[in-house]
């Protein structure tokens, strides 16, 4: 936890980006009746009813001090989708950077390792050393900053009825550039100080 908060701590660097990393599972939907438009007189009216269309993937990258972010949305998130998540995060989203310090959870997926089932060695290893991983305590995710963009992006861009995967890219895609257009940052307010004071139970000794 205090490597966490000392991490979020420092000073903004484009150099080494404090970056935070999760999944989201989205259920995609579609109408059974399609609804009634809005009119002067009435709203929208919408049935309950709904058709599950499948399910797909949603990798959150946020950059809290940079406000910036990026959803990859994939059919699935096995060993190899995180593979490829890596390979983006270094080659396409920070390729200047010279380290990228990752934070995420402690999924059984979530190992550097997987690169080399899925790429040739040399290209496992330059991916590999772009990335310096930070993983939250066992039960403590909400640590994650990417936590929050994801109860964002829930309230606003998939609090709807989404049908296909390719509307689905769509509409992250326009929600994800207006945020990063306007820059939007994320303000972490808990910091080790707090944690020993709010937390005195998990320290053996405080002085």
């Amino acid at each position: 936890m205090e490597d966490l908060l000392d991490l979020y701590k420092e000073a903004y660097n484009h150099n080494y980006p404090v970056v935070c990393f999760d999944e989201k599972s989205y259920q995609l939907t579609d109408y059974v009746t399609e609804p009634i438009p809005a009119t002067l007189n009435h709203l929208k009216l919408e049935d309950y009813e709904y058709i599950r269309k499948g399910t797909s993937n949603l990798f959150i990258f946020v950059e809290p001090k940079g406000g910036s972010r990026h959803i990859e949305v994939t059919n699935r998130r096995t060993k190899e989708d995180f593979a490829n998540a890596m390979k983006l995060l270094t080659e396409e989203l920070y390729p200047k950077a010279k380290k990228i310090r990752l934070v995420l959870d402690n999924l059984n997926t979530h190992k550097l390792s997987t690169l080399y089932e899925f790429f040739e060695a040399d290209i496992a290893r330059n991916i590999v050393k772009k990335i310096e991983l930070h993983y939250t305590p066992v039960h403590a995710s909400w640590l994650n900053m990417a936590e929050i963009e994801i109860s964002i992006v829930a309230r606003q861009c998939l609090n709807k009825r989404i049908a296909a995967i390719d509307k689905l890219k769509q509409e992250i895609s326009i929600w994800q550039n207006d945020r990063n257009y306007k820059k939007v940052k994320i303000r972490w307010g808990f910091t080790t100080k707090k944690a020993r004071k709010k937390l005195t139970s998990f320290y053996s000794k405080l002085t």
